[in-house]
């Protein structure tokens, strides 16, 4: 009997406070090593989110507080303002596809052309053009915007040394917008070029040394070997610059902060002057969730499309 009295009471389980103090015991240490770090997301980064998508359900006041009105604000983010919102919509997926397709295209092209340098020119060229990338997005903006100047512009400048007229280039609602977008496909793919030049080099050199042997050229090597094994950085990039893209905001409203019209108006744009200028936070929230879906959306069939399962 008391040997089985022994045995039953070593095989009871801990009582909740003996495991809580075990655990805390065991990796306390490392939560507290996160913990800064996760109260600063969950404040500054969970707490707006989840907010903005009860207050896109709301009409919603600083003073009076929120009243419950249901899907009316997306209702209404898309049929007020003469459809400014299907205009921005449509805007920022035409500047998302030029500039997306332009900057990963470019930056294949420049990596391609670094990896046969050596060691010392790879990295020269990698830094130098990873300088866009440090550089303040508003900065970049206001020299183009110099650059566009109808008045005294360079370009116009170069127009009238063959004796054409200037070009309002950021005051024409015919070619505001491209205007815009050819300045960031101007504008070097500084991550897109660091990224694919990496990647390129941690393809081992045996996949083209046998290519050679088989009488594999240089197009053929790139084409049937460097971008397929590329295809997980392309996925990034592609997700990256998607985003990036769908998110744009300082340089529209430095290079046109009127709008030239609507021609110029992207998602963000409308979500600013919704919730900032109005002071229309419902609708503003409600468009801040439309954009977060169609990233989402689009970075799932992106993801199904380029996903690679290749290892090397």
């Amino acid at each position: 009997m008391a040997d089985a009295a022994i045995s039953k009471s070593v095989a009871r389980p801990p009582t909740l406070g003996a495991r809580i103090k075990r655990f805390v015991k065991q990796y306390g240490w490392s939560y507290g090593f996160v913990l800064p770090s996760m109260l600063t997301f969950t404040v500054f980064t969970l707490v707006p989110v989840v907010w903005s998508v009860i207050i896109s359900f709301q009409e919603y006041s600083l003073s009076r507080g929120g009243v419950w009105v249901g899907f009316d604000n997306y209702v209404e983010a898309f049929t007020t303002q003469s459809g400014v919102f299907v205009v921005a919509l449509r805007n920022t997926a035409y500047y998302t596809v030029v500039t997306v397709t332009a900057n990963i295209f470019i930056a294949l092209i420049l990596a391609s052309l670094i990896q046969p340098l050596g060691k010392i020119a790879q990295t020269f060229f990698r830094a130098a053009y990873y300088l866009p990338a440090v550089t303040s997005v508003v900065i970049i903006a206001m020299t183009w915007r110099w650059l566009y100047n109808t008045e005294w512009g360079f370009f116009n400048y170069l127009l009238s040394l063959v004796n054409l007229p200037p070009v309002r280039w950021l005051s024409d609602p015919n070619i505001a917008l491209n205007s815009i977008t050819l300045s960031t496909v101007l504008t070097i793919p500084a991550t897109g070029v660091v990224l694919f030049s990496a990647a390129m080099g941690g393809i081992p050199q045996e996949y083209y040394e046998a290519a050679e042997l088989d009488g594999a050229g240089p197009i053929q090597k790139w084409w049937n070997i460097t971008l397929p094994l590329i295809k997980s950085t392309t996925l990034y990039l592609v997700v990256l610059y998607t985003i990036a893209s769908f998110e744009v905001f300082e340089k529209f409203i430095v290079m046109a902060p009127s709008g030239v019209g609507n021609s110029t108006q992207t998602i963000v744009t409308q979500i600013f002057q919704n919730g900032f200028v109005q002071f229309r936070y419902g609708v503003a929230a409600a468009q801040a969730v439309i954009l977060f879906l169609i990233i989402a959306s689009i970075a799932i069939i992106q993801f199904r499309v380029l996903r690679s399962d290749v290892e090397y």
